[in-house]
């Protein structure tokens, strides 16, 4: 055993698949974050859009009130008509209020739509790595069992497109 002379590829061997590992093991970690904050965002955006929905049951309901008001402020006279007529002003006023309201909400709800799609994007490129880098992994350890120099360039060619969708991950450049 003592006369068996170790190949100088195989120390490489050894690090390019620490390095792979750890490559992976951190695409897992930021592509889970993004999974997480795109459920969150998704869940966010659910509620604005179902506060959006009540704003606007609430505006139409405003509105029929305003349109009952203002017909019985035209068959009414004098100070019956003066009065039905302030209120139905009010329930415009409250109309307008509603539709500023529910314009806020909907852009607040389209941003968490935005960051939910980002997020998406993120863990997508990162989940694509991991499937790469693991790969690649495997590759580099069977290179190491059989001592297969062909196996573990392959194995380098393998995680050099995983790598490649990890440092993607971050920048989305593709």
């Amino acid at each position: 055993m003592a006369d068996d002379k170790k190949e100088p590829w195989l120390n490489f061997l050894a690090l390019s698949t620490v390095i792979l590992a750890v490559c992976a093991t951190l695409a897992t970690f930021r592509g889970g974050g993004h999974s997480t904050r795109s459920v969150m965002r998704q869940t966010q955006a659910s509620d604005q859009w179902a506060f959006y929905q009540a704003k606007s049951i609430k505006g139409n309901l405003c509105e029929i009130t305003r349109d009952q008001l203002e017909l019985e402020a035209k068959g009414a006279t004098g100070a019956r008509a003066a009065d039905l007529k302030a209120k139905a002003d009010d329930y415009a006023k409250k109309v307008a209020r509603y539709d500023q309201e529910k314009a806020e909400i909907q852009a607040k709800a389209q941003s968490l739509e935005r960051e939910r799609e980002d997020a998406l994007k993120h863990g997508a490129a990162f989940g694509v790595a991991v499937i790469y880098l693991q790969i690649a992994i495997l590759l580099c350890s069977i290179a190491a069992l059989l001592k297969k120099q062909p196996v573990w360039w392959l194995g380098m060619a393998v995680g050099a497109v995983g790598i490649v969708n990890f440092v993607n991950g971050f920048l989305l450049f593709f």
